[in-house]
């Protein structure tokens, strides 16, 4: 995937897969530590232990049919390349967080991609889901 706008949709189709009817997706740009931050947090059925333990395996999947399960292995890889990681939390019924971190001026980090964009077409071709998006910067103490 070549921005991190791309990833934010394969992540959210994930949540719409598993029903979410509320997906929030969050980006923090930190200044001071030169940290982006990408939290995407739905409402979906979640998953249980074993699922959790196997969601970065390119080899797994939840998908019925499907073997492989790249979305996460790739987001995990885009951060891992700009010195920074990937963090699942998630619970059977209880919804699933996804947190990528990227060194922002890192020279491997993808570029952001037009993420008005993508919000904006899954808004419109998922209306019966609440995306609630923000972009925030935290600025540097003076």
């Amino acid at each position: 995937m070549e921005d991190l706008s791309l990833h934010i949709l394969d992540i959210v189709e994930n949540s719409l897969r598993a029903h979410a009817r509320t997906v929030e997706i969050r980006l923090i740009h930190d200044r001071q530590e030169d940290f982006l931050t990408l939290e995407i947090t739905d409402d979906g059925e979640g998953m249980d232990e074993a699922e959790l333990k196997r969601a970065t395996d390119p080899f797994f999947s939840t998908k019925e049919g499907k073997r492989t399960g790249l979305g996460l292995a790739f987001l995990a890889q885009a951060a891992e390349e700009a010195e920074g990681d990937l963090k699942v939390e998630s619970r059977k019924g209880g919804g699933t967080k996804v947190i990528a971190s990227f060194r922002m001026g890192h020279i491997d980090r993808k570029p952001l991609g037009d993420l008005e964009e993508t919000v904006k077409c899954l808004k419109a071709t998922h209306p019966e889901v609440d995306f609630r998006y923000e972009f925030r910067h935290e600025r540097e103490e003076q």
